[in-house]
């Protein structure tokens, strides 16, 4: 592609857009701040949940609940997949699409260049996001694994503190990499509006944050859990 096709405000709209992922994710996943998430707070459960598996008679309950979570995952992967087709379709039938978002208020036309370009980052986006749902899916197999070939409670205590330790990391690491997938999702629909209009990504963009932090740090959700 030809980077002249991309104007200034396109180059700084691009440009807020991955800063705000990117930095986000280190803020979300590796800052001190990290710690008062929704997310650590659902992994101090996630360990307690296999702390309280292992000491149960009956696994029934917990096989119950992976196999409700890899329903959750899976319809996510599968959804990630029909984006991809209507992506897809959009970059066959382009000028189409791009004739008729340039008649919209306010919108910009694309050269066709820039308009396959824009297509192509929203066709990565969502890639990226399935294959997080699809590792997410995996390990959460393998964590159902892992409860059916929990020992019996009256084995060692070591021993069964170990299992229950590996298990809560393998749910975790599910869990991280679901929302992953979940965050990318997020942005997605703010590089969808680059379509409409480099600004209205850039908007877009500092919304999803904004909705992100709220979600996952300042949310009834989080604070009924605090309580």
């Amino acid at each position: 592609m030809n980077f002249q096709t991309l104007t200034i405000v396109d180059f700084i709209s691009f440009g807020v857009f991955i800063s705000a992922w990117v930095l986000y994710t280190a803020f979300a996943d590796h800052s001190p701040w990290a710690n008062q998430s929704l997310t650590h707070k659902m992994n101090q459960y996630r360990e307690r949940w296999m702390q309280e598996m292992v000491s149960r008679d009956m696994r029934m309950i917990d096989t119950t609940i992976l196999g409700n979570l890899m329903t959750g995952i899976a319809f996510f992967a599968s959804t990630a997949m029909l984006i991809l087709g209507g992506i897809v379709a959009l970059l066959s039938n382009g000028t189409t699409v791009s004739q008729s978002i340039k008649h919209l208020p306010y919108a910009i036309d694309s050269s066709p260049a820039l308009w396959e370009f824009k297509v192509l980052v929203l066709a990565l986006i969502f890639v990226y996001a399935f294959f997080k749902f699809a590792w997410a899916f995996r390990l959460t197999n393998y964590c159902n694994i892992m409860v059916g070939s929990a020992p019996v409670k009256e084995s060692d205590k070591s021993e069964l503190e170990l299992h229950a330790k590996c298990a809560s990391k393998l749910s975790c690491r599910a869990g991280h990499h679901f929302n992953r997938g979940l965050r990318a999702f997020f942005f997605g629909s703010a590089a969808l509006a680059w379509l409409f209009h480099p600004l209205a990504m850039l908007f877009a963009s500092l919304v999803v944050v904004l909705v992100l932090y709220r979600r996952e740090f300042s949310s009834t959700a989080l604070l009924a859990m605090k309580t």
